[in-house]
């Protein structure tokens, strides 16, 4: 079960390393640049857009399903609602599109439709079973009333700040064409405030700037909200993320499994099979010997003798790869630390568990310490390492710490993402913290199960 790690281990610079992502950092703090970058922007249109887009929806979804549903008396109510959840589906697409371009929100497709007859009818039918077409009209319907809201609230607060801010600039127009002072702040029937001398003219525009550092805030609230309603009505629903994780899991352990049939059978040819023929080979000519020269029949036979013990040496070795009996007698603590005892560097074990988990997770954390510690045997040029085993509520967790070289990355398409993909199959985790330079601490995460009672 070794696995090449030789990418894992290194030096470097480039995006994501401390130097590059200091070189990139702003001399202005976020709160004053925030209004002049392209993100605040961006979503101020979005909450701009979102006003007519709002009206759009809204008009066509009530329209359409009133329509529908008064129609409903006759065979035509049917396809005009169908078509109404259709076209609900369609802005959906839309507004996922106008969300990834303006707010960077990345959000998957729902769960296609599967009619299960061919034909109009079938479509129809798939339509109106389908949650996600429902959660589309209701996106059409709550997206409306909040578009006005956050409209209201951005524009107003946007046009506000900067009309505040830019006073001193325009002011004179006051006296110039409206015949008053400035401004007027306050006023009833016998006295006037106005905003005209430089000290409230200074006041006003400096209320302005807090408004307009303030303002890419609010918008951002304002469109977090959207972000919710999106995700939350116009993606996949949870049943349905969760069934196509578990459709990619299980294509992992498929070819899990398939590669590591594929790595007995040639071990078995490579290896133990090919001894035995050279064995049997060579047990026939030493019995065609044994009457002509005794003495060279014995020396072929101690020979014969040496690759036997050699075929069991392999064999055993294979068998402790498919799942060493060590385990299964005596438990991860004996298992790991047989497995430590191979480790090039001093290694430390510490198990500490009150009750043995399932077999099957028991089986996945053995060879998972088993590839690591054979990553830190090979690459990680340690001098000592360490690996601890406990349980959180429901969770095992693993954790091998070496003081090497450091630099292990899983994203680097090295065989720790091969790892890291064969816990995600059980629902598991793998987080690996290895600065440049070390040390090392690769921690895992498997699902807690309990090995069933006998008889149940």
């Amino acid at each position: 079960m070794a696995t090449d790690y030789g990418h894992s281990y290194g030096f470097g610079s480039g995006p994501g390393f401390p130097e590059d992502t200091a070189a990139r950092r702003h001399r202005l703090p976020a709160g004053l640049r925030a209004p002049f970058e392209g993100r605040s922007w961006r979503e101020f249109g979005y909450v701009l857009l979102g006003l007519p887009v709002g009206i759009l929806l809204f008009t066509y979804a009530v329209t359409m399903v009133s329509l529908g549903a008064g129609l409903l008396v006759t065979f035509l109510g049917v396809p005009v609602l169908a078509a109404a959840l259709a076209g609900c589906r369609g802005f959906g697409a839309m507004e996922r599109a106008r969300a990834r371009a303006l707010l960077g929100l990345r959000v998957s497709d729902p769960e296609p439709l599967r009619a299960r007859k061919q034909g109009a009818m079938g479509w129809m039918g798939a339509v109106l079973k389908s949650g996600a077409s429902w959660r589309s009209l209701l996106y059409a319907v709550l997206q409306f009333p909040w578009s006005v809201f956050s409209f209201v609230v951005a524009v107003n607060v946007w046009a506000f700040g900067w009309a505040m801010l830019t006073y001193p600039l325009w002011f004179w127009v006051f006296p110039m064409y409206a015949g008053q002072d400035g401004l007027q702040l306050y006023g009833d029937e016998t006295h006037r405030v106005y905003l005209d001398n430089p000290f409230e003219i200074t006041m006003t525009a400096l209320v302005g700037l807090l408004f307009t550092l303030a303002t890419p805030w609010i918008v951002r609230a304002l469109t977090t909200v959207d972000r919710v309603m999106v995700h939350g009505l116009l993606g996949p629903s949870r049943l349905a993320t969760r069934v196509v994780e578990l459709e990619s899991d299980r294509g992992v352990v498929v070819d899990t499994a398939a590669a590591d049939l594929r790595r007995i059978e040639r071990d078995l040819h490579d290896g133990a099979q090919a001894r035995l023929v050279n064995l049997a080979m060579d047990l026939g000519l030493a019995k065609e010997k044994l009457k002509e020269d005794p003495q060279a029949a014995a020396i072929m036979v101690d020979e014969a003798h040496g690759e036997v013990k050699t075929a069991l040496q392999e064999l055993r070795d294979l068998a402790r790869g498919i799942h060493p009996a060590v385990l299964t007698d005596r438990g991860l603590d004996a298992a790991l630390s047989s497995v430590a005892s191979r480790c090039t560097v001093p290694v430390r074990v510490e198990v500490d568990l009150a009750e043995r988990p399932a077999s099957a997770i028991e089986g996945i954390a053995y060879f998972t310490v088993s590839e690591l510690l054979q990553n830190v045997s090979k690459h990680a040029r340690a001098t000592s390492a360490s690996v601890e085993v406990w349980r959180v509520e429901n969770r095992l967790m693993l954790q091998v710490v070496d003081n090497g070289v450091g630099g292990a990355d899983v994203s680097a398409g090295s065989g720790l993402a091969g790892l890291a993909e064969r816990l995600d199959a059980v629902d598991g985790i793998l987080v690996v913290d290895s600065p440049a330079g070390g040390p090392t601490r690769v921690t895992a995460e498997l699902p807690w199960r309990s090995e069933p009672a006998a008889g149940h």
